[in-house]
Formats: structure tokens, sequence, C-alpha cells
């Protein structure tokens, strides 16, 4: 068996430019990877099925899971007449705003790229990894990056300063759809995405925590008032920065101490289920 990570990301910045003629949005964002992942295993299968199964009972164990459109994709566009068992071991929390689906596809098409030796570059892969989802082409690369159009035109940046990350997800189910459906770009505060990489670029974590930002966030905050809870708890338990990740509902803040990071997650307990204290990492 072959066994590929599947790292999480989050979101320094996101924001959303205009809706496109094809029903998507434009959007421009930074994202970075962080140290936790999930795991996903894959084994040839000799009679051409594919085969997937997860930790999570939450995960779809079908054609609606990204890791087997992943592997239908390569299968069909490269004529592969082997199958294979996709085996995901979740430890990123589902339908949070991480990429863990668009993740888990990432790594079964890098893992499959090996197991069905297809030769195909990481550009390759890309490309391939965007006709499944916006988040998938970053997944690929991992590290950190700008993402332009729907998510899938990716500039890489340097890894941002190192950090401790805390993300809380709230046991609450959050739509994009519906997120996005309710995003009026007249009235939304639009982060600075150049001041983000002037940050990174030298190295400056307090520029970095002050230009946090995310106009899906304000939305989610409206419909889940939960999350802007979470947000308070953390800032009163001294968070350097603290930001919702894509269209939510996990909340992330940055910490550069570790007993700092642990005052927050005791601060946390109580109002959140789902704590985790990672590493930023950054890079590819």
């Amino acid at each position: 068996m072959l066994c590929v990570k599947a790292p999480a990301k989050i979101n320094l910045t996101l924001d959303v430019l205009h809706k496109r003629p094809d029903g998507y949005h434009e959007v421009e964002m930074i994202m970075t990877t962080v140290d936790l992942a999930d795991r996903v295993g894959l084994e040839l299968r000799q009679d051409g099925e594919i085969f997937i199964h997860s930790s999570n009972n939450f995960v779809p164990d079908d054609q609606r899971n990204l890791a087997y459109q992943a592997a239908k994709l390569l299968k069909d566009r490269f004529n592969v007449n082997s199958g294979v068992s996709i085996s995901i071991d979740k430890q990123i929390p589902v339908a949070a705003g991480l990429a863990g689906g668009s993740s888990d596809a990432a790594a079964t098409l890098k893992g499959l790229n090996e197991l069905w030796s297809l030769g195909l570059s990481l550009d390759e892969l890309a490309e391939l990894g965007a006709e499944i989802g916006s988040d998938v082409s970053f997944c690929v690369y991992g590290g950190t990056a700008i993402a332009r159009g729907r998510g899938e035109k990716i500039e890489h940046i340097a890894a941002p300063p190192s950090s401790w990350v805390i993300l809380a997800k709230p046991t609450i189910g959050v739509s994009t759809a519906a997120v996005y459906g309710g995003l009026n770009l007249d009235d939304v505060k639009h982060p600075d995405t150049a001041r983000m990489v002037e940050a990174i670029k030298t190295n400056d974590y307090a520029k970095m925590c002050g230009t946090l930002g995310n106009v899906l966030e304000s939305v989610t905050l409206d419909m889940h008032p939960e999350v802007s809870s979470i947000k308070e708890q953390m800032k009163r338990f001294g968070a350097d920065g603290v930001l919702m990740s894509g269209s939510g509902p996990t909340v992330f803040a940055l910490v550069q101490t570790e007993a700092r990071t642990t005052r927050i997650v005791n601060g946390l307990k109580g109002f959140c289920d789902e704590v985790y204290a990672v590493r930023l990492l950054g890079d590819r």
C-alpha cells in the first residue's frame, strides 16, 4: 500500500472580486498548509474497480467523494486497466473550510500518478485537479500560494513566519453556496492581498497578523453567531491574529508561544468540541 499525506490549508486572506459569467466567483486569496493531515492509503486492485473507505462516517464512500473523482478522472483519461482501493484516515474536520476533501483528492492524484506509472508533472496534476474542485490545484502543490481565478491559478510565494495555529470548529454545518449567495460585494471590507504578500516576504509576523482578512467571514458570522463567540474567546485569551478559514465554520488563531497556545486551547473548552493546536507548514 502507498500512503500519502494530505495536509489541511487555511486562508490568510480570501477576497472575492466579482461573479463570473460561468456562475463561479473570481477570487484572490493566500493559502498555506498546516500540519494537520489526513492519510490516504492506495492499493492496486486487479478487478478494475475503484473502492473507497473513510474512517469518518460523515465522508461519502461513493462518487460524491473527491478522492473517488480523482481516481476516476485519471483512470478514464489515461485508460488505466487496474483499479484502486482508497482508504482515508480522516484527521481534518469535515466540511470545515480547511480543504480536507480537496487535499484527499490531491493526495490521490499524486499517489496514483506513482502507482499507475503515469509520469505526470505536478503542473499537469494541478490542471487535472482543477477539474475536480477549486482548491485541489493548490493542494497538489501545497506550501503557500496566491490563488486566483476560481482558485485554480496558482502563484507560489515564500512560507509565512513560523507560528502556532489553533483551529476550532463549532458543531454546525455551513453551506458554501449559501455563504457566497449572501455576499454583497458592495458592502464588504476587502483584504489587502498585496500587503499580506509583503508581510510574508519580509517575515513580518505582526504585519501578517494585522492583515488577515476574509470577505466571507461577515456573511457566515451573521448566519452563525457562535462563530463570532469563538473568535472573541480566542482574542480574549491572547491570540495575535484570528480569522475564519474559507467559508467556515472553522476559526483559526495565530500564536507564537506554546504557553499562550495552551491557554487558548484550554479557554476554548466548553465552546468547541473540535480544537487542534498545530504548526504552519508553509513550505512545499
